[in-house]
């Protein structure tokens, strides 16, 4: 039968049971091919609710670097009897699979065309070890142990992270290694290694780092200036504002005095949590909260406030999948719509599209000088996928030299002097009036806010045309933002091309690898990443220069394909939508697959002669 041959370049998943101690397991085994210079991309898919549910652990190791899901599997390490049948189906022809055969699996559970690893993992641990807890925790250290020789990956990898992560816990230590060699010795006298698929140790990590988006973005807000965080637990962005915690409590401390320079609120929910948000971005703090979906459903009426009443907010949100309750622990970008245009009435609002950690830091410390600028809410859309599964990007950069942007903001000096000074006034023609900071003056400036309508020096008025000001200036500011928002990347084809494709956010990994291969197959696309809304003018031109547009999103409804056709008013006829809303992150193949469909030529119809129609 012919098997699988491939050198650092596989998908392996690891099929497990929720609570059992495996994910720290798989990502020792993730880790340790880092380690020996090989990249590798994993994802952890486990359920919401209780322990004993299914759950996997999905590693990409790319030499050549592809980060996204490709789609399919090479090996499959089957611990779970209760996804047996859907796990076996994963597997390639030609793949392998890895499972304990200390009970007998009928041979009609197998398929013909793949290979099979039976192991007697459990016997091995009972074995070994008397306490049960023991037994389910170091099976799986057992079954890492025995891949690392199927794999040809190197025991001293293992042994050297074992010992920085129990350092000081000798016994811990002892016992994880002799794990680890049970493993290793019972594949070295009773099974053949290593397999068709292993790993080579090369040189292909570089300097890149291995984190995740949630952690990211919270040092891009300790960065960025951030000194109040308010947060309501939500999956899957809890870990932003308890990641910033430990930042801050590292990085805002007088080491002299144990000043603490920072203020972080757990409050008693969603509403609560933007509430002192909003209150500190008008006092002057740069502020953010981190939530998803259900969060902001409840958020909107103080994010229309905020935006109405012009004040600095930041909002974190890791985007799962919905509606209502709906899959907390899985991944879709189906926020857009509803982040958008947040509140009621006329709003819209600034959304920034990271595609990997080093963007949600970016972007992160981005959006606060964004909103101080703006003097409006900035949404940065990150999602699960990004935000909870490690990866590797390239080092955080930040410039010390770097002064925030805190926009016009009057000083007391200016306001003393006699300067002009209309709170929602324009001024210069970009939409951004003056603002200033309570307490600046003792009796010039602002000192409170509403989100009734006023006129441009914000007295309280319902006068039609002072509305209609203030509405159409709030449409400025908004053109202005296009500017100063992440601008799109553009990747062109080798050949010219009328064919483009639009993506964004976490769709970037898988896209990137999906337009190698269709450029392989002889499929020229011009691409652009979208970094931002609103949409700057290069968007509408990429638009106009190619005949079909595929738009590539993780939602049911194609949502932002319908943020480009409002806002750009583009003929939707030239927008191709290639929707994936599974909760599972979008694959290579899924998109290579569907662009390949939808670019052959369509079969001519069938011209009858008079005999054909005599017959028919």
């Amino acid at each position: 039968m012919k098997r699988i041959e491939a050198i650092n370049d596989f998908v392996i998943k690891f099929a497990n049971v929720n609570g059992s101690g495996s994910a720290s397991a798989n990502e020792l085994f993730a880790k340790a091919i880092l380690r020996m210079g090989v990249p590798v991309s994993p994802r952890n898919i486990f359920p919401s609710n209780i322990q004993g549910m299914p759950t996997w652990y999905e590693a990409r190791v790319c030499e050549k670097g592809y980060q996204g899901r490709r789609g399919g599997v090479d090996m499959m390490v089957a611990m779970n009897p209760q996804t047996w049948d859907a796990d076996l189906a994963e597997i390639e022809p030609g793949g392998y699979l890895f499972y304990d055969s200390t009970r007998p699996v009928p041979p009609s559970k197998f398929r013909e065309d793949i290979h099979v690893i039976g192991m007697p993992l459990t016997e091995i641990s009972n074995a070994a070890y008397a306490d049960p807890r023991q037994r389910q925790l170091f099976k799986n250290i057992i079954y890492v142990g025995a891949l690392s020789v199927l794999l040809d990956v190197e025991a001293d990898v293992f042994e050297k992270l074992f010992a920085q992560q129990y350092k000081g816990k000798e016994m811990l230590l002892d016992a994880n290694v002799r794990a680890l060699h049970l493993g290793r010795d019972y594949v070295k006298q009773h099974l053949d290694a290593p397999l068709g698929i292993r790993v080579r140790r090369a040189d292909k990590v570089g300097q890149q780092i291995f984190t995740d988006g949630n952690s990211a973005a919270a040092l891009g807000c300790v960065y960025g200036g951030a000194t109040v965080a308010a947060w309501y637990p939500i999956t899957p962005s809890s870990s932003v504002p308890e990641a910033f915690q430990k930042y801050c409590d590292k990085y805002r401390v007088d080491p002299a005095t144990g000043q603490h320079y920072y203020a972080i609120v757990q409050a008693e929910d969603e509403l609560a949590s933007i509430g002192m948000v909003v209150g500190a971005g008008w006092n002057g703090a740069r502020a953010f909260t981190a939530t998803s979906g259900p969060g902001v459903s409840l958020m909107t009426e103080f994010i229309g406030l905020a935006y109405f009443a012009e004040i600095p907010v930041t909002i974190i949100n890791v985007q799962r999948g919905g509606p209502s309750t709906g899959m907390p622990t899985r991944t879709q970008q189906s926020d857009l719509l509803s982040c958008a245009y947040a509140s009621h009435g006329d709003t819209k609002h600034v959304l920034l599209f990271p595609e990997d950690p080093y963007e949600c830091f970016e972007h992160a410390a981005a959006a606060l000088d964004l909103a101080d600028r703006l003097q409006t809410p900035i949404f940065v859309m990150t999602d699960l996928d990004i935000g909870m599964n490690q990866r590797l990007c390239k080092p955080f950069v930040w410039d010390d030299a770097q002064a925030y942007d805190r926009g016009k903001v009057m000083t007391a000096a200016e306001l003393e002097a006699g300067k002009d000074f209309g709170r929602y006034k324009d001024v210069d023609g970009d939409g951004i009036p003056w603002r200033t900071l309570p307490g600046t003056h003792p009796s010039k400036g602002s000192f409170f806010t509403r989100g009734t309508t006023r006129d441009p020096y914000a007295r309280y008025s319902e006068r039609g045309p002072d509305y209609i000001y203030n509405m159409e200036r709030l449409l400025r500011k908004f053109k202005t933002a296009a500017d100063l928002v992440p601008q799109p990347v553009l990747r062109q084809a080798d050949n010219p091309t009328r064919v483009g494709v639009l993506y964004f956010g976490s769709t970037s990994p898988a896209m990137q690898e999906a337009l190698d291969v269709l450029t392989e197959e002889g499929i020229d696309l011009d691409a652009m990443r979208l970094r931002a809304f609103p949409f700057p003018e290069s968007v509408n031109r990429f638009i106009a220069t190619h005949d079909k547009v595929f738009v590539v999103e993780q939602n049911r409804d194609a949502q932002m394909h319908m943020l480009l056709v409002n806002e750009l008013a583009v003929d939707p006829a030239r927008l191709i939508k290639v929707l994936h809303y599974d909760g599972t992150p979008i694959t290579a193949r899924f998109i290579t697959q569907f662009i390949e469909k939808s670019l052959q030529p369509a079969s001519p119809p069938i011209q009858l002669t008079p005999l054909h129609k005599e017959a028919a």
